[in-house]
């Protein structure tokens, strides 16, 4: 009797172990399901905009609108950066999951860039009277600004399914424009102020002229091994 309930009981403790196992393993591919759904890249993306948007519709002055100017500069900046590290990374990394994940994710990316471009725009136009503001465009700093915008508008406007299948062959050529944006990005932000302080930008970009390097290296001059004959 002794030896049938210890086998009863080592059967109902690998039931339970099973249980509790095949449990875990439903959470956590749950939980793997909702970080690779789109839908909550998108939420993460959209936190500080909302931050943003309610510093600015609960600002008492004009002030305030133009301070937000330099944090959603910054993070339409720092977004396009990342979209762009994406491929070289990938490479480094050679193929990492991660890696595959952010190429994935790089169109979503690049819109939210645009996003918060278009609030630093916005932010810009509310804030500075119009002749001021044809004033300034003439600048480096300002016409940097304003070029990276208008290739931002085709880009984003081409960056979803329906565009991608109709564009066809052309789709990708548009998209490098991208990197004529991210110059002109550099620019804008480096040149403020008349380049009174251009280390910010040229560190947040390093790393992406650093990784781009390193993708020209491996694409194009790195050493291959010879042909048999």
């Amino acid at each position: 009797h002794l030896q049938i309930q210890q086998n009863r009981d080592g059967t109902a403790g690998s039931q339970r172990f099973m249980t509790e196992r095949a449990s875990t393993g439903s959470v956590m591919s749950s939980l793997r399901t909702i970080l690779k759904s789109p839908y909550f890249l998108w939420l993460l993306l959209s936190l500080p905009a909302a931050g943003i948007l309610w510093q600015a519709a609960t600002a008492d002055s004009d002030r305030v609108l133009h301070f937000l100017l330099h944090p959603t500069g910054e993070w339409a900046a720092r977004l396009l950066i990342v979209s762009l590290m994406a491929t070289p990374l990938m490479y480094l990394f050679k193929g990492a999951p991660w890696t595959r994940w952010l190429v994935s994710s790089r169109r979503y990316l690049g819109v939210a860039a645009f996003g918060y471009a278009a609030l630093h725009a916005g932010f810009y136009l509310w804030t500075e009277p119009l002749p001021r503001v044809l004033d300034e465009a003439t600048s480096l700093d300002m016409a940097a600004g304003w070029l990276a915008f208008l290739i931002f508008l085709p880009l984003a406007a081409t960056s979803f399914d329906t565009a991608v299948r109709r564009l066809g062959t052309w789709w990708k050529p548009l998209q490098r424009w991208v990197y004529v944006a991210a110059v002109a990005t550099l620019i804008h932000w480096a040149a403020l102020h008349g380049w009174k302080e251009p280390l910010p930008a040229l560190a947040q970009f390093a790393p992406l002229a650093l990784l781009e390097a390193y993708r020209v290296w491996w694409v194009w001059l790195r050493p291959r091994p010879a042909l048999a004959a």
